[in-house]
């Protein structure tokens, strides 16, 4: 008996018309949004190939090369908008925080971890999932992957700076912190995933936060 899920993503869209002059923006956005509808339904990246995506937007598989050359550049695509919405959620969270700088930067965190939680296909892609290429076998460059993330833990690294000028953190290096207190929040958020039936603390987010960020209890 076949999965129901990919029959699902194999269903191809009624034919796409051809695009009018200027609509190939349109047509690009089309592309990444079946890209991750296939990452979420399958929950493996490697469903998304050329032709899929292409069932998937009603299109022939020819008519993706002059938006992307090669597979590779529509996954980093999916993971660029995904870590574009990451980072507009901690944004958010920050923002609505409120002005205490301790506050501001467990909301940063929490969004984090709640961000993972919501979306743990595209959480996973975006992390060193199987879709990174070889450098040289793709489009895809060392200063596309050295730039994924930054945005975000940039947020991080000054919401520590917050608190350290506050006082409510000791922290010496935030930058280097920020790093620490990345890793320890990607950390947990791996092991929620894969160790679903562990009984965690309901206090493990703020043990990781308050340790690491160097916060005064």
């Amino acid at each position: 008996m076949g999965d129901s899920r990919t029959a699902a993503s194999a269903a191809p869209k009624p034919t796409r018309d051809r695009n009018r002059r200027g609509e190939g923006a349109r047509l690009r956005a089309d592309i990444v949004a079946a890209a991750v509808e296939l990452l979420d339904e399958a929950g493996d990246e490697r469903a998304i190939t050329l032709r899929s995506v292409a069932r998937r937007v009603g299109i022939a598989a020819p008519s993706i090369y002059p938006h992307f050359p090669d597979q590779p550049a529509i996954m980093l695509a999916v993971v660029q908008q995904a870590f574009t919405e990451l980072e507009s959620k901690l944004r958010c969270a920050v923002e609505e925080a409120g002005d205490d700088p301790r506050k501001r930067l467990y909301a940063a965190c929490n969004a984090y971890l709640e961000f993972s939680r919501s979306h743990p296909e595209r959480y996973r892609t975006m992390f060193g999932g199987l879709w990174m290429p070889t450098l040289g076998d793709s489009s895809v460059t060392e200063r596309d992957l050295t730039t994924l993330g930054r945005e975000a833990l940039q947020i991080l690294t000054d919401t520590l700076g917050g608190c350290v000028t506050a006082g409510y953190s000791t922290s010496t290096d935030p930058v280097a912190d920020a790093i620490a207190l990345w890793l320890g929040l990607h950390g947990f958020a791996h092991q929620r995933a894969v160790s679903r039936v562990f009984p965690w603390p309901a206090d493990i987010p703020e043990r990781i936060i308050t340790a690491l960020a160097r916060l005064a209890t």
